[in-house]
């Protein structure tokens, strides 16, 4: 069975591509798709920011997270709630979809123009698609995806459109509103990269003839430069209390990254979590399963070095300035080079032939490791709750065609190339259906119970920075505090703290009241607890612990000896 004829084969990208659009928005409301942290605080600057009637100042309750990050993502958040009117969790994450959509599809594009086949458009296309970074940060209320698109924008226009190179004006300043849209959303701090980045390709186009280079392309870089940072200049023009985005996010926010906290300078760059090591293996397994084929792709571009093509060079020369960029201030992170994965993705395409295929073997496998464990998980979670059916027929059927499809793509050759992407997409899938039960009727509380705790005060856990905003989305009309979790308070210790609470328990807890036998049960749910302890991530790998420290029955409770002022005073802001 091979994939030769090209007809047969754009038919199979193009559904592939179809598959990739629906992955990304189906389960696109639910709690627990793979996202960051950070979605909470700009959920709650978002809401309040709304619920205040005015664009600026950005509002918040939480302490030094105000002026966070730029506003348009909140007022991209704004614009797709009308105002908090639809306050969804779909509704805030839909533009962010749209982003990453409309960078695969420059990568289709570019794959195309380079190569002369659509083959590679669509290879280029889904192999960003199929990276688990891009799942992960291109879906949720996150900065990246709006970055990623403005930020790669300029660079695809100069790849696309040779004669972009030759504008001495219009260009530049159409590139320079492009970049200022992309600080707008993420820093300033993109300047430097994306600098390097222009005077890096400009310099390349002159084959490093610095004189010809100064002479006439400086300016456009300076244009370009000088639009972008004037428009992020506008956020202190607009903002009735300039000062405090000076402090909170020019300061605090991106100053403070060069502080190493505590360690020395040096000693942070060759050692901890923040090393230049754990920078170059976080970047490296930014694509999930197709780490194999993306680590043999540096191979490749080594060895092929001397052959590389003009295009080529230019997307090595931005994913190094990127590289480099990131890792001066002492906070490294793999996510903060997802601007130079669409660049990553192009490369792969490119060279999809050149690529050994072992690297694409070794990635099937991966997946198939990934699939057996999901399946694993769902049989095992499925046996803790006998009385419930929580997978469909459907669910299974989507486990074996692509238990199926891996298999077939690991002992055909003809199949390895074609299959990588789309049993890697399928793998994502995979995972959003494994979590759906969570986001149904089983996990959620009941229309009952969302109106009993309408218009009153809920405590509700969190383990991290404003995560109560969540709640709010399964709670509509209720007033959430969040409590912690970490303090590890035991029922009856909650029901004399809070009139109204839910409190999080092991799967095969009994639904009673157990310690609090005055406390009214109004409603549960199945949850997934996240940022598990060290000691409980030990447990889960070395014991098999998983379903007692994964896996939870949270239980919406009234205690009528609850709400003592002390404790209300105290603790209602642990989360803030």
């Amino acid at each position: 069975m091979k994939l030769n004829e090209s007809g047969l084969r754009l038919t199979w990208y193009a559904l592939a591509s179809l598959l990739a659009v629906f992955i990304y928005f189906y389960g696109l409301d639910s709690q627990h798709i793979p996202k960051n942290g950070d979605e909470y605080p700009y959920e709650h600057i978002t809401r309040l920011t709304a619920d205040s009637g005015k664009l600026l100042p950005l509002q918040s309750q939480l302490d030094n997270m105000r002026n966070t990050k730029p506003p348009l993502l909140f007022w991209q958040g704004i614009a797709s709630t009308d105002w908090g009117k639809n306050w969804t969790l779909w509704d805030l994450r839909y533009p962010s979809v749209i982003y990453t959509l409309l960078t695969a599809a420059m990568l289709f594009l570019l794959g195309w123009k380079l190569s002369k086949r659509a083959e590679t458009g669509f290879i280029a296309a889904l192999t960003f698609l199929a990276f688990f970074t891009t799942y992960r940060f291109g879906r949720p209320f996150l900065t990246n995806p709006p970055e990623v698109f403005w930020i790669f924008l300029p660079f695809f226009v100069l790849l696309y459109w040779r004669q972009a190179y030759t504008s001495r004006w219009l260009i530049p300043m159409l590139l320079g509103v492009s970049i200022g849209i992309g600080f707008l959303y993420k820093s300033f701090a993109l300047a430097l990269p994306v600098t390097l980045g222009l005077t890096g390709w400009y310099l390349h186009q002159r084959q490093y003839r610095v004189a010809e280079f100064l002479k006439h392309d400086a300016l456009k870089v300076a244009i370009a430069m000088s639009v972008a940072v004037a428009m992020f200049a506008m956020w202190f023009v607009l903002d009735p209390n300039p000062q405090a985005v000076w402090k909170e996010f020019v300061v605090g926010e991106n100053v403070g990254k060069f502080d190493p906290h505590g360690p020395g300078y040096l000693e942070k760059l060759l050692w901890g979590g923040s090393s230049i090591w754990s920078y170059v293996l976080a970047f490296l397994t930014n694509p999930g399963l197709l780490t194999f084929p993306v680590v043999a792709l540096f191979f490749v571009a080594y060895r092929r070095r001397s052959q590389l093509s003009n295009e080529e060079k230019l997307l090595w020369i931005w994913i190094t300035v990127m590289f480099l960029s990131f890792s001066l201030p002492s906070q490294r992170s793999g996510r903060y080079l997802l601007a130079a994965m669409p660049a990553v993705a192009l490369l792969c395409a490119l060279n999809w032939q050149q690529i050994s295929r072992k690297a694409f073997i070794a990635s099937l496998v991966l997946a198939g490791a990934v699939i057996a464990g999901i399946a694993y998980l769902a049989v095992r979670l499925q046996a803790e709750m006998p009385d419930v059916r929580l997978y469909p027929l459907t669910f299974w059927l989507l486990m074996s065609g692509a238990g199926i499809l891996t298999l077939l793509a690991i002992v055909v050759p003809g199949l390895t190339r074609p299959g990588a992407n789309v049993v890697a997409l399928l793998v994502l899938l995979c995972l959003a259906a494994l979590l759906r039960p969570f986001d149904g009727a089983l996990g959620n509380y009941s229309a009952e119970a969302r109106h009993y705790a309408s218009g009153k005060d809920v405590w509700v856990p969190c383990n991290f920075r404003a995560m109560d905003e969540g709640h709010r989305f399964m709670l509509p009309g209720s007033e959430i505090h969040g409590y912690s979790e970490d303090q590890n308070l035991p029922v009856s210790e909650l029901a004399t703290r809070y009139p109204l609470f839910a409190v999080q328990l092991a799967l095969n807890y009994s639904t009673q009241n157990g310690a609090c036998t005055a406390c009214k049960i109004i409603g549960q749910r199945l949850d997934i607890r996240g940022r598990q302890s060290s000691a409980e991530l030990k447990e889960m790998f070395l014991e098999g612990k998983v379903f007692q420290h994964l896996f939870v029955r949270e239980i919406l409770m009234e205690s009528p000896a609850g709400g003592k002022a002390m404790y209300v005073q105290t603790f209602a802001q642990m989360c803030r």
